[in-house]
């Protein structure tokens, strides 16, 4: 028995030991609970109290250069739905959908559309955003209907109606590819991007295109956070604190929006005028550049679009329309993306390679209507003859002989198609230091290099299409149609199978005056023909001239950047713009400039007209403004519109004449015949665009409202 209790005994202790020791341990855990890591409990159970909403800050407005709005913002009552909330339904939330369809007055089909998630099988409407955050039903919901589902939130789970700001474009169409437009933001990008995770408001949109998506991050501001006071029941109870959003910047640009507007009007006009004639045209391009620094004052490509056919969601028709050949491309900027063969505006390059090359610029050459290169025949356009004269002349009527054979000679001192190590290619070079072949550095997205072509060139696209050829000339082209086309692309078949590698005479000719495989974007031609002005500085063209603070007080110059220094003696330039300055007052563009007063702005510039197999022609005018004194590059582009003198350069002289304010002769001889007045000898002015044809350089004012003071905004 004394061995039980001594048993006993020892279990008691062990027990009280254990029980002890889990006293020990629960009141040292219980000490950590609530000493060290006290204050952190304490945030916990306060956020089981409170709710943070990121409050989305109001994007900033996008300006010209005297203030005028180009895009804004309007508030909208917008209705939205939950996706995930509608989707966890029995029914999928179509009920729900149908109560609203009924309140906003839209079909329950297209709801039911727009709440889609977009997709590769799935068409428009669909929502492109994240399904994390509201999918906008409604944009312009009227008081009424929003206080509807306000009101009665028991019939409405998961639908929310809110005042949005949304973008708004006073303008229309003008600019659409330069300013840009908004999407949602998707969950990849979210996924992808740090700082619209942190600020994601669940409405967020974020720059598509354009400006809107170079500067998405200045413009978008920084969210501000509303922390709110719930009670277990989850309704607010009232705010805890408050941090206001930082409203976006306000993007001022170099455009001056009447420029814009005269441009694009011009454009339509000349491509409408081409159409009447018979020409198969249907787009355009222009761009207007201040030389000195390379802002754009204008920038129109046609066809556009309203960009405002992104707000609240898009139909498959319009998105496809937008992405169809069929309608022109109206997404695409032919200024920045659009890649054409220059033609003879390219002659300025050409002119300095051939001076590089040995070529005497005092010197006289021959201007046949043709030359035999090898076994082809090169001829000038439409077959004329100048007899001798000079390279200045050549560039005033656009020989072309002249300048085949400027490049013929330096292809056979290069080596011809079997060039020796270290050979001069001037002008290859030469194109190259003109900017041509590269990007330009604009502040727009998505830019076009161009292609400047070498024998390098030639032969990596000889290695990838090597077997095409080769197929082709032996079976032909049983598929075109045309037997003389037919025969001729065989022919090109069967020499490309046996030696498309090499640079050929041919090549070389064609290249000199801006045709075969050489590829510019009007930006590129415009800011080398800025650069001629200029005395040789390559700028990288802005659009963007400065970021301003909603009340004005901190201002962010954006600015100009050098790209370069063309490569060509100060004599070589003087004599181009010496040559470039006749070709509008007896050259090719001397008709289109009949009657402009060119002893008050001289106009400088090059004609030129891209020729292609089977197409019509496509209609360059590159030039500036004043030839004296130069500040604006003004270049024009209509492809299959026909010749430069016939169709791109009436263009640019309206383009002029809206800038500096003059009115045709046959303007006014209109105008008075029907208001019954006799014709006037002399054209009456009108307002200038630009007064005395200078970009604006300072910044326009803002109001204590906010709003910028600018002409006309008291009207």
């Amino acid at each position: 028995m004394p061995g039980e209790r001594t048993t006993g005994r020892a279990g008691m202790i062990a027990a009280q030991v254990l029980v002890l020791s889990l006293l020990a341990v629960l009141t040292v855990r219980l000490w950590y609970l609530q000493v060290p890591m006290g204050d952190h409990y304490a945030e916990l159970a306060a956020s089981n109290r409170t709710q943070d909403l990121i409050v989305p800050a109001t994007r900033g407005l996008i300006v010209d250069a005297a203030g005028r709005p180009m895009v804004g913002n309007r508030v909208e009552l917008v209705v939205s739905a939950d996706f995930h909330a509608l989707r966890k339904r029995d029914d999928g939330g179509a009920e729900i959908l149908a109560r609203v369809a009924e309140v906003v007055g839209e079909p329950l089909e297209e709801l039911q559309k727009r709440m889609r998630l977009c997709g590769p099988d799935v068409s428009r409407p669909c929502w492109p955003g994240s399904p994390y955050q509201p999918v906008t039903l409604a944009e312009g919901v009227e008081p009424q209907e929003a206080l509807q589902i306000l009101e009665r939130r028991e019939d409405f789970p998961g639908i929310s109606a809110q005042q949005l700001a949304v973008r708004d474009y006073p303008q229309g169409a003008s600019g659409a590819q330069v300013l840009g437009y908004l999407q949602p933001v998707t969950q990849e990008e979210l996924e992808a991007r740090e700082e619209l995770r942190a600020q994601f408001s669940g409405v967020d949109q974020v720059g598509r295109d354009g400006l809107e998506a170079v500067y998405d991050d200045r413009l978008r501001g920084t969210a501000g956070v509303r922390t709110l006071a719930v009670n277990n029941r989850g309704e607010v109870t009232g705010v805890v604190r408050e941090q206001a959003p930082d409203p976006g910047m306000h993007l001022v640009t170099h455009l001056d929006e009447r420029v814009q507007e005269i441009t694009e009007k011009a454009l339509a006009a000349g491509i409408k005028r081409a159409r009447s004639s018979g020409k198969p045209t249907e787009s355009g391009a222009a761009v207007v550049l201040d030389v000195r620094n390379g802002g754009v004052v204008a920038m129109a490509s046609l066809p556009s679009y309203d960009p405002s056919v992104w707000n609240g969601g898009i139909d498959q028709e319009t998105f496809d329309e937008l992405l169809s050949e069929k309608a022109g491309n109206p997404l695409t900027s032919r200024v920045t993306q659009g890649q054409y063969p220059p033609a003879s505006t390219f002659k300025v390059s050409s002119l300095a390679a051939g001076v590089a090359g040995g070529a005497d610029l005092k010197g006289t050459y021959a201007c046949p209507s043709s030359i035999s290169v090898g076994n082809r025949s090169f001829e000038n356009y439409e077959g004329t003859t100048h007899g001798s004269l000079s390279l200045h002349r050549a560039i005033v009527v656009s020989c072309n002989t002249v300048f085949y054979q400027l490049a013929y000679d330096q292809w056979k001192a290069d080596g011809g198609s079997a060039p020796t190590e270290g050979t001069a290619d001037v002008f290859r070079k030469t194109a190259e230091g003109f900017g041509f072949g590269e990007p330009t550095g604009i502040d727009l997205p998505h830019e076009a290099a161009g292609r400047i072509p070498s024998r390098e060139w030639k032969k990596e696209l000889w290695d990838a299409t090597k077997d095409e050829s080769c197929k082709r000339a032996k079976e032909g082209y049983p598929d075109v149609e045309d037997p003389q086309r037919a025969s001729y692309l065989r022919s090109v078949a069967k020499e490309n199978c046996t030696d498309g590698y090499r640079w050929r005479a041919g090549d070389a000719v064609n290249f000199s005056i801006g045709q075969g495989d050489v590829l510019v974007t009007p930006l590129q031609l415009a800011r080398a023909y800025a650069a001629i002005a200029n005395g040789g500085t390559l700028w990288e063209p802005r659009v963007g001239k400065a970021l301003v603070s909603p009340d004005g007080g901190e201002v962010q110059r954006i600015e100009p950047e050098k790209a370069g220094e063309l490569q060509i003696p100060d004599e070589v330039l003087s004599y181009l713009r010496s040559a470039l300055t006749e070709v509008p007052k007896s050259g090719t563009a001397a008709g289109a400039f009949n009657g402009f007063p060119q002893d008050e702005v001289s106009i400088a510039g090059k004609t030129g007209s891209a020729s292609a197999l089977g197409s019509e022609s496509s209609a360059w005018f590159a030039s500036y403004a004043p030839a004296d004194d130069p500040r604006l590059a003004v270049v024009v582009l209509v492809p299959k519109g026909g010749t430069g003198g016939e169709t791109s350069a009436p263009i640019a002289r309206e383009i002029y004449d809206g800038i500096y304010g003059f009115t045709k002769k046959e303007d006014e001889a209109a105008e008075g015949a029907e208001e019954g007045e006799e014709e006037k000898e002399e054209p009456e002015r009108r307002e200038p665009a630009l007064p005395g044809g200078e970009p604006r350089s300072e910044l326009p004012e803002i109001r204590p409202d906010g709003s910028f003071d600018h002409p006309g905004a008291d009207a």
